[in-house]
């Protein structure tokens, strides 16, 4: 047997995705040499060579002629007599040159060799996968659902590798099925007991960024900077950019004509609503950017203790806050500072359009407020709870909430 097929040989070879033949050859090559070590105590006079176009492989062991009863190492020295069995032409001096063949080394000696062929080309193939991997932090991926567990979500990427998605970093309205293509930036990579573990993301601030290179030229290009992103997944998410380009508004490219860029982006993050606001280093301007759609009245800052006292008409104050207090908590996060909102003096008795709750109350319950003449505040609270009751079809428990909310505007 001169040529041994490796690939037919070693089926799995055909499996690993992630390790060029070049490396797979230059394994099989340290493999066959350690058989050659085991079976003649040295591979120093052998060639192992192996074709990179088809996987044949051959080896060749040179032995020194001596005359007989001058040999004193059997494995790099061959006498004269055994020579002349093998090579009549043969004289002391020659070099004595032979294949070995594949057979020679022994069933089991084989069956060894492939387990640690295919063990070392596994534990290459997951270091490559690592690496790969490991410099693509930060980076989009998009992939195939294969499993949905309780607590995590297994992705396959287009070259079948498994990438991890935690419910911790899903949207809380992600609902995925077997067969469905998601996209998730890659968080963070580890090794854990020799096997690379990639943790996937769509919570991530990086995400979101990702998302908007993908979908504004301006921002891939470098004309538009993003200089700061804080989310509240699923709910709200705050874009401070600037632009080094007078002549572009990054608002308005980020946003594109009639909201045609913002909305694939938005759709993605399952509806997920997005402030995109120009970076300002005046810090009264950023936190009145940061606080929209809330239009603010005055501002009083205390940089010492990063502390932001914000006065509006009462009718802004709700906006402000926003539904479940997301507005003015990323408001907080994007500018550093901790904000408090107070209703504007002498606006004490003004009322508020119940219109004006809707980040906090859902809007089938305004309509049915406003169904019974109730379209401000104030005309709520002058009813009695029994009497909204019986006047609309809301529970009890969803009037009290009501009230609460209402209650908290005048306080």
């Amino acid at each position: 047997m001169s040529n041994i097929n490796l690939i037919d040989s070693f089926q799995e070879f055909k499996d690993f995705k992630n390790i060029d033949r070049p490396t797979v050859i230059s394994v099989l090559e340290e493999v066959f040499r350690s058989m050659l070590r085991k079976k003649y105590g040295t591979d120093e006079n052998c060639d192992v060579i192996v074709n990179p176009d088809n996987g044949d492989l051959e080896i060749w062991r040179t032995r020194k002629v001596m005359e007989d009863g001058f040999s004193e190492d059997d494995d790099l020295e061959i006498e004269l007599a055994e020579v002349k069995l093998l090579d009549a032409d043969m004289e002391v001096g020659d070099d004595y040159i032979e294949q070995i063949t594949l057979e020679s080394f022994g069933r089991r000696a084989i069956l060894a060799a492939r387990q640690t062929l295919v063990s070392k080309v596994l534990e290459l193939e997951k270091d490559e996968i690592f690496k790969k991997y490991k410099d693509r932090v930060g980076e989009i991926v998009t992939g195939e659902v294969y499993q949905v567990w309780k607590k995590e979500t297994l992705v396959l990427d287009d070259e079948g590798n498994e990438l991890m998605m935690p419910k911790t970093e899903q949207i809380p309205a992600d609902y995925f099925k077997k067969g469905d293509t998601v996209r998730a930036v890659i968080l963070k990579v580890d090794m854990v007991n020799a096997t690379p573990k990639i943790i996937i993301s769509r919570i991530a601030p990086d995400f979101l960024q990702r998302l908007f290179e993908i979908e504004v030229p301006e921002i891939f290009d470098g004309l538009i900077t993003i200089k700061k992103i804080v989310r509240e997944p699923g709910e709200r998410a705050k874009v401070a950019v600037e632009s080094y380009d007078d002549r572009i508004d990054p608002v308005g490219a980020c946003v594109g004509m009639k909201g045609s860029r913002i909305h694939g982006i938005v759709r993605e993050l399952k509806n997920e609503n997005i402030d995109v606001i120009n970076f300002t280093n005046n810090i009264s301007l950023y936190i009145t950017r940061a606080l929209s759609p809330a239009k603010i009245t005055s501002i009083k800052l205390d940089d010492e203790t990063k502390h932001a006292s914000v006065y509006l008409k009462p009718d802004q104050v709700s906006l402000a806050i926003g539904r479940g207090g997301h507005n003015i908590k990323l408001a907080g996060k994007l500018t550093g500072y901790e904000i408090d909102v107070y209703r504007e003096a002498g606006e004490e008795d003004e009322d508020v359009d119940i219109e004006e709750f809707s980040d906090e109350i859902d809007s089938w319950i305004i309509d049915e407020l406003k169904a019974i003449g109730c379209d401000t505040a104030k005309s709520v609270l002058a009813l009695s709870i029994d009497e909204l009751v019986k006047r609309t079809d809301l529970e009890e428990e969803t009037i009290k909430e009501v009230m609460s909310i209402l209650k908290s505007e005048f306080e």
